[in-house]
């Protein structure tokens, strides 16, 4: 990548982070070590100034650690989470180390704010419930959930096991029929003091902020959802097909 010798140096380390993100990310290092400076520079083509530049942003990133003596390890592993399939964290997450949710708040809500009772498509007046957990992976905080119910499948939920089972298998046991679909909006956001504190990160971290409504399969939203998840722990990822909208028969 050195080979254009006309670009500026910071254009050239910045082309090589991405690839080295891209690897790293996709699982290329194993054992979370990454080779040395020269080595690298070897199969990238690179210069060892110019790696050296790109591990000094991935380190800003908070993705890796350089020590000496030991070399550039992999910070946190990253655990990916598909956006192109309605799943619950958990599901998402099975095999993959072990997801403990801490259940901060589990309460029937009298009267439900108004932007989440419009998104939900019922009266304010007609209540709901709110769930709000923290979800531990392999004992470090991952993220904080946020869920407003309709109060029939709520008052089930509430029943449920929260701590152990996901809100979606909650949801579609007490409504005797499966989930549909989902509107999923993503924010990159600074992470408040409070809820900084909770992820264990610093305060004006930087944090995804899923925004989720699910519906059951006739359609009928039941959960609006706000989820803050710890950018250095989770990829989000999604396989996009060209084209037009897909079709209910496309997608049964």
């Amino acid at each position: 990548m050195d080979h254009h010798g006309g670009r500026p140096r910071a254009e050239r380390a910045r082309q090589l982070a991405d690839v080295l993100r891209q690897q790293i990310t996709g699982g290329a290092f194993a054992d979370g070590t990454l080779p040395d400076e020269r080595d690298l520079g070897r199969r990238f083509g690179a210069s060892r100034n110019a790696v050296r530049d790109a591990l000094g942003l991935l380190r800003e990133e908070g993705l890796i650690t350089r020590r000496r003596g030991i070399g550039t390890t992999v910070l946190l592993p990253k655990y990916g989470h598909g956006l192109d399939r309605l799943t619950g964290l958990a599901e998402e997450l099975t095999g993959r180390g072990t997801v403990t949710n801490e259940v901060r708040v589990a309460a029937e809500v009298p009267v439900l704010p108004a932007a989440i009772a419009t998104r939900l498509e019922v009266p304010a007046g007609a209540g709901g419930v709110y769930v709000e957990r923290l979800r531990w992976l392999d004992g470090l905080p991952l993220s904080l959930d946020t869920s407003y119910l309709t109060d029939d499948v709520g008052r089930a939920v509430l029943a449920g096991d929260l701590r152990d089972r996901d809100v979606f298998d909650l949801v579609e046991e007490a409504a005797g029929v499966g989930l549909g679909r989902a509107e999923v909006a993503v924010h990159a956001v600074n992470a408040d003091p409070g809820t900084a504190r909770l992820l264990g990160i610093e305060p004006g971290a930087a944090v995804f902020a899923l925004e989720r409504l699910t519906r059951l399969a006739d359609g009928r939203p039941v959960d609006a959802e706000s989820i803050r998840v710890r950018a250095d722990r989770m990829t989000l990822r999604a396989t996009l097909h060209r084209g037009g909208p897909r079709t209910a028969s496309e997608d049964a």
